[in-house]
């Protein structure tokens, strides 16, 4: 039979045929894509015609085009609904994916092509764009070892094939941990816990086969039963066994990985003649140095620091009221500070959840885009990966932008966090190629789904990577939407966060599930009111985490990175009663792969420029000012890569940003 993955893809928008596809028909598919994208490249290295940018960085561009509409498929598959099959053959995949990506560096006909290129830049008459695909190319290049010889390109070639088996690893071990562990909970168990917890709870035993309801690793259930239950040994239960993911003493812990992988980072970057893997790493980044992170982290650190510890001594005269003796302990930290938001801020998430349905915050995130960029949204009824998944397509004054895929709800088959992800890129090179665009996140599912503010957020967030994918306008893939700078690529998706608090779009789409009433305007005053409510505990908690990652990569490689992690916090004076957002054996930002190793940090870096962005807009007086849309969609969300990320900001703004934006809106200014 034909594999539905080979063929040509008939369906609406040229969408990969899910109900075709079968497990076993992955891996007869890559063999045939690396095949083909094999024969294509050893084509262009060896065509006698002198080299130009057409018939080689053009070339390049399309050579692997088979080969990305499979891996579009699989892994987007293998991180939102994975099973046994797809696990297994993605512990095969990462070391032949590996070797053919060392084999098209190490292809020295091929460079030379580049090369030449890159010598005779000037005189080729390259637009601008043309121009900077080809400096990229070569930098790709040179940076994987493009220029090592003999033992030292074998010894790269099979550190990067060893270090993508660990990046898998770490992952699956991680996603087996979260499967595996669940606490069961009596009838009694649920006193004091909101309607909304009980109900995703009874939800979450129902789908593990448990007799009633339990807690699980999920973020969407955790939280909340940390935050609502009086029953201080459950949550520190509950706690303890989420922290402790990936570091159980199993087939699934992840320390020895961890440190496999920090030596093998640490030689690599050695191999290419860097001092260090942070120093390697961030040479492309904004910050470019590891001396310029610190010193950013450390100026949120001290302020950050102070307030988390003057709203410690709070809650703990809270938990010593109710007879609780001894220190605030970190399974106390969210439930007493749950209490005191609702006393100070008279905000209850039981009463607030309500007003913030999914389907009310996809719409405002939809009306939103719509108002900024002209973006309008039509549900697509088609069959997709799994029936959670929902589809609408985009389009703008009747021309289809793209497809967009919602994946909302958590499942013991779909790895922790929130993320968004391409099946299709945006390009021009060979036709024009529209994106298909996945958001994935993993709210606690319901009748309806209600979210938290944060869950709110995610979706905003999300959803603001998804436009830097949808409004990408440029020829080349290799430079199309998030590729860029990863200190730059999460402006887009936390400045978008900024309009979910804007009060008419509040008033508009914040509405009871059930009458239809807007959010009480009260409580949406008090909403925005709290909005820099605990930042001291969300900036120590994210800071020692971007701080711990600095430290594996900046130096030598720690023989025992626990240790390391336990030297970086005593230094840094941890507060006792908080731990880090992601401690080792389960940072998946940092281990999972080499995305955001050494790289944590750019969430913070990105948010200095996204405060300083939407005051642009609150300057013109108006969060919907065309003007500024058009300024944001020109130069940051449609140039891709186009540019450095500091000329695109600073074509948007004018100038770059200082810190104060970012310490003034968590509220720390003060405290600085």
């Amino acid at each position: 039979m034909t594999n539905p993955l080979l063929s040509p893809w008939t369906s609406a928008f040229e969408l990969p045929p899910f109900a075709a596809i079968r497990d076993e028909d992955f891996a007869p598919a890559f063999d045939a894509a690396l095949a083909e994208a094999r024969a294509n490249i050893a084509a262009i290295a060896e065509n006698p015609e002198p080299p130009s940018f057409e018939n080689t960085i053009a070339a390049l561009e399309l050579a692997e085009e088979s080969l990305d509409r499979v891996a579009g498929v699989f892994y987007n598959l293998a991180g939102a609904d994975s099973n046994e099959a797809r696990e297994a053959l993605q512990r095969e995949l990462a070391p032949k994916m590996s070797a053919f990506s060392s084999e098209v560096v190490n292809n020295r006909p091929l460079f030379r092509r580049i090369e030449t290129l890159w010598q005779d830049r000037d005189a080729l008459g390259l637009e601008p764009e043309q121009a900077r695909v080809l400096m990229l190319y070569r930098r790709m290049f040179v940076r994987s070892g493009a220029e090592l010889e003999g033992a030292e390109a074998e010894r790269l070639t099979a550190v990067k094939s060893r270090l993508a088996v660990l990046g898998t690893t770490f992952g699956q071990n991680l996603l087996a941990d979260e499967r595996e562990w669940m606490m069961p909970l009596r009838e009694e168990d649920l006193e004091g816990l909101p309607d909304f917890v009980v109900a995703t709870a009874r939800a979450a035993g129902a789908e593990r086969g448990a007799e009633g309801p339990v807690v699980t690793l999920n973020r969407s259930l955790i939280v909340p039963f940390l935050q609502f239950s009086p029953r201080r040994e459950l949550r520190r239960q509950a706690y303890e066994a989420w922290v402790a993911r990936g570091a159980n003493g199993n087939a699934s812990d992840n320390r020895e990985v961890a440190a496999e992988i920090l030596r093998l980072r640490e030689e690599r970057a050695k191999l290419l003649g860097y001092p260090s893997f942070a120093a390697y790493k961030l040479e492309t980044e904004m910050a470019k140095t590891p001396d310029a992170v610190r010193e950013l982290l450390l100026r949120v650190w001290t302020p950050a620091k102070a307030r988390a510890e003057a709203d410690a001594e709070v809650l703990a005269a809270m938990m010593h009221k109710d007879g609780i003796n001894g220190d605030l302990e970190p399974w106390d930290r969210r439930y007493y500070s749950q209490k005191r938001r609702a006393a100070e801020h008279d905000l209850d998430e039981a009463a607030l959840k309500p007003y913030l349905p999914l389907d009310r915050m996809i719409e405002a995130a939809f009306d939103c885009a719509n108002r900024l960029f002209g973006l309008e949204f039509r549900p697509l009824d088609i069959a997709l990966y799994h029936p959670d998944v929902r589809a609408w397509e985009v389009t703008r004054e009747g021309r289809h932008m793209a497809v967009f895929l919602g994946d909302y709800f958590a499942r013991a088959s779909k790895r922790s966090g929130a993320w968004c992800s391409t099946m299709r890129g945006q390009r021009k090179l060979g036709g024009e190629q529209r994106p298909v665009v996945v958001n994935v996140c993993n709210f606690a599912k319901g009748e309806p789904a209600l979210l938290s503010w944060d869950d709110a957020r995610t979706l905003f967030h999300e959803f603001g990577h998804a436009l830097h994918q949808m409004l990408s306008d440029v020829t080349h893939g290799f430079i199309s939407g998030t590729s860029v700078a990863r200190d730059f690529v999460e402006l887009p998706s936390q400045l978008y966060e900024h309009w979910l608090s804007v009060p008419e779009v509040l008033e508009r789409h914040a509405r009871h599930w059930q009458t239809g009433e807007p959010m009480p305007e009260g409580m949406r005053k008090r909403l925005l009111a709290a909005s820099t409510y605990d930042q001291g505990f969300a900036t120590v908690e994210f800071v020692s985490s971007a701080m711990v990652d600095l430290a594996f990569h900046e130096g030598a490689a720690p023989a025992d990175p626990m240790t390391r992690q336990a030297e970086v916090l005593e230094d840094l004076g941890m507060p006792r009663a908080i731990r880090m957002r992601h401690a080792t054996p389960h940072f998946a930002h940092v281990f999972s792969g080499d995305g955001y190793s050494a790289g944590y940090y750019s969430y913070m870096w990105s948010e200095v420029m996204d405060a300083d962005a939407f005051a642009a807009f609150e300057e013109a007086g108006d969060p919907f000012d065309p003007e500024m849309a058009r300024r944001l969609e020109t130069h940051v969300l449609s140039a891709g890569g186009s540019r450095e990320a500091e000329e695109l900001y600073t074509a948007f703004r004018g100038r770059m940003p200082g810190v104060e934006a970012l310490l003034k809106g968590r509220g720390l200014l003060d405290a600085a």
